[in-house]
């Protein structure tokens, strides 16, 4: 629940004037292509790790092993998504690979977007609405390129022959009922029976949480450990009318992929900075090889503390978004080191988190009273892997458990090598001048909209998640599907709080209002209106960061309405929206911060609910048709990933001298070397 995800409908609005890039990075900037292809409503970028040159060949080692861990659990995503992605997948790569007849079609090649939509989204619902996306070819032509394609091998079960696959794959593909929806919120129906994800098998909602209610109940009558996180890293199966869990663990669920991983984590505990980063490392493995989660939460205990080492990571069943449910995590790494000179701005703000928290906006009972552990630092993002490839946050706030936070702290990590190249493939849109309601609100983003957004990630991820505590018995599940966009939505009004506070000046992240101003314009636009630019005609809202989105926007506007704070305005037939009164704005941040962090101190379901269903859900459909329609003059894609690095290791006797990083800038060439050698479980898991 601790990711800060790019809306890159803000990023491509902005420009570089506050990158904190040398002159010799903005040289090689010029000369690096940054935006690769375009695609159906996607486009394909490359990122740069400046940096990796002065690590020491040690740490380069690290990073290569790691990164080989970051890459071994591709599959698992896959099938986490939904049970039939992975045969999907194999399917289509076949046919890329083997297909023995004209490409040079625009049937083929329709084919081809289609098959990269599946590699982006991890399977065949969009990675961001969950909706289930469709070839835009026949159903008769895809069935002729299996046919067709002689050579290679297709992902047939065991005693199936060619003609019986077809007519079990293509459907799947093709039928609009079957699978609709990979992640269903919609109220009232059971979000289990409406979800395609694989989290669950032969389970309704009511029998998911009646179990493991029973779990936490029966740990709190045995004395067992009631704080774990139940159901993270299993899928819940009902057989023969009995509910079990099938961890994901060396010798369970997941296995064979699991196995690669421990085998370069083990790698990289050999080669580890330091006594503490090789305990988090081989604590990381033992979780993986017994699936306790007794043992996740230690290694999360740990890892928090490692302070001290150059060379992070994530590696895990980590963020629960792709679960209906809010409890079952989908699998995820990101490789990375610490930017030393932007970390200043970060470490600036985590230093004063103390007095962050005893100024809240909130209520005094809901604030700590010590804030321990909070540190911060901005990152150069090195691998992605998992629920964070291709497309990623940039930023990330962790360990999600309330409790380790509570007595531990958190780490909080602004990836900056990532919004950099998210800025420059967007240099130039023309975004920000046909949305923005003013030529002053213009200038302000360009002037400061990059240290801005910068700003408002620093202070999302390192002080707004970790902020506040829960009220004595409220262990933090309680807001169930609705509590991924509330938490959301507290760590941004946090920061939006605050980002305008005098103390930012005081502490020197910024000299100029124009600062906080540029930041409000940009989030209330596209609270409002750019997002919209994401969802299909018709369609509400779902995912968590936008519903999170218009539910600030939304409501902020009504609360203001009296006083006309935030002003909607229709000029030559095109509507923008307006922030009159920024400080006013402000103040109504500050109240919506309050009753938002009551809903989560308490618990309370209800008022999460309604305030979820009032704000973030419905969309304006004549506003949408209107927005969509001037997006598409400007021939954007509003979704955006990336092509990892390759990291070449250079052997002398054996032994690993050096590491070299290369950019590749072939997707499908990449996809394919993936689903080649990094790909280690059965099509039917």
């Amino acid at each position: 629940m601790k990711k800060l995800v790019l809306q890159t409908t803000i990023a491509m609005s902005l420009l570089i004037t506050a990158c904190n890039q040398g002159p010799k990075e903005e040289s090689q900037a010029q000369e690096f292509k940054f935006l690769l292809e375009q695609f159906a409503d996607l486009k394909i970028m490359r990122y740069q790790v400046p940096g990796f040159e002065d690590l020491s060949v040690k740490q380069k080692e690290l990073v290569y092993y790691l990164s080989q861990a970051a890459l071994a659990g591709r599959d698992i995503l896959f099938d986490q998504n939904y049970k039939y992605n992975l045969p999907i997948r194999r399917t289509l790569e076949n046919i890329v690979e083997h297909y023995p007849g004209d490409r040079d079609n625009d049937d083929f090649q329709n084919f081809m977007v289609y098959t990269k939509r599946v590699w982006f989204s991890n399977g065949i619902h969009h990675h961001y609405s969950k909706d289930k996306f469709f070839p835009e070819i026949t159903q008769a032509y895809f069935e002729s390129l299996i046919r067709e394609t002689t050579g290679g091998k297709f992902p047939l079960r065991e005693g199936q022959d060619l003609e019986s696959f077809i007519a079990e794959i293509v459907p799947v593909i093709f039928d609009p009922a079957i699978a609709p929806k990979a992640v269903s919120q919609e109220a009232g129906k059971d979000l289990l029976l409406n979800s395609a994800c694989n989290f669950y098998e032969g389970v309704t909602e009511k029998e998911a949480e009646g179990y493991y209610a029973e779990l936490k109940k029966n740990a709190v009558n045995t004395g067992g450990d009631t704080l774990i996180s139940f159901g993270l890293n299993s899928k819940l199966v009902k057989k023969n009318g009995i509910i079990t869990e099938e961890v994901y663990k060396a010798g369970g669920l997941y296995g064979s992929a699991i196995e690669q991983i421990i085998y370069w984590l083990d790698k990289a505990a050999g080669v580890a900075e330091n006594d503490q980063q090789k305990a988090v490392i081989e604590s990381l493995v033992k979780y993986y090889e017994t699936g306790d989660l007794g043992i996740w939460d230690e290694y999360n205990v740990l890892w928090v503390q490692d302070l001290d080492s150059h060379i992070d990571f994530v590696n895990g069943f980590i963020e629960n978004y792709g679960d209906p449910m809010g409890l079952k995590a989908t699998w995820e790494s990101v490789v990375n080191f610490k930017d030393l000179q932007a970390t200043k701005r970060a470490e600036t703000i985590s230093a004063k988190a103390q007095w962050f928290e005893d100024h809240s906006p909130v209520e005094p009972r809901f604030k700590k009273a010590k804030v321990k552990g909070v540190s911060a630092k901005v990152i150069t993002a090195a691998q992605l892997g998992g629920d964070c490839y291709p497309s990623t946050p940039i930023g990330i706030n962790l360990p999600n458990a309330d409790w380790i936070r509570k007595e531990h702290g958190s780490k909080s990590v602004t990836i900056e090598n990532i919004t950099y190249a998210y800025d420059q493939a967007a240099l130039g849109n023309g975004m920000i001048e046909e949305f923005a309601a003013s030529p002053e609100e213009i200038d302000l983003s360009k002037k400061y909209g990059s240290l801005a957004s910068n700003l408002h990630t620093d202070l999302h991820e390192c002080l707004g998640h970790g902020s506040g505590q829960l009220l004595p018995g409220t262990r933090g599940d309680e807001l169930k599907n609705y509590g991924s966009p509330l938490e959301e939505a507290r760590a941004d009004l946090f920061a939006l709080y605050y980002i305008a506070d005098p103390k930012m000046t005081e502490l020197g992240l910024y000299d100029d209002e124009g600062v906080y101003k540029a930041e409000y314009n940009s989030y209330i636009r596209n609270g409002l209106i750019t997002q919209l630019t994401r969802i299909e005609p018709g369609k509400n809202i779902e995912q968590a960061h936008m519903r999170c989105r218009q539910l600030i926007a939304a409501w902020s506007y009504e609360l203001g309405r009296e006083k006309n704070v935030i002003e909607m305005l229709v000029k030559d037939g095109k509507t923008y929206v307006k922030v009159n009164d920024h400080q006013a704005l402000r103040e109504i941040f500050g109240q919506m911060l309050a009753e938002i962090q009551r809903i989560k101190s308490e618990g309370d379901y209800e008022a999460g609910r309604d305030l979820i269903e009032k704000y973030a859900v419905q969309v304006d459909q004549p506003l949408h048709t209107e927005v969509l329609g001037r997006f598409k003059k400007l021939n954007i894609a509003p979704y955006g990933g990336f092509i990892n690095p390759v990291f070449v290791p250079v052997t002398e006797n054996g032994s690993i001298v050096d590491v070299k990083v290369e950019y590749p800038d072939d997707y499908t060439g990449q996809m394919m070397d993936y689903s080649k050698n990094h790909s280690f479980l059965p099509a039917y898991n």
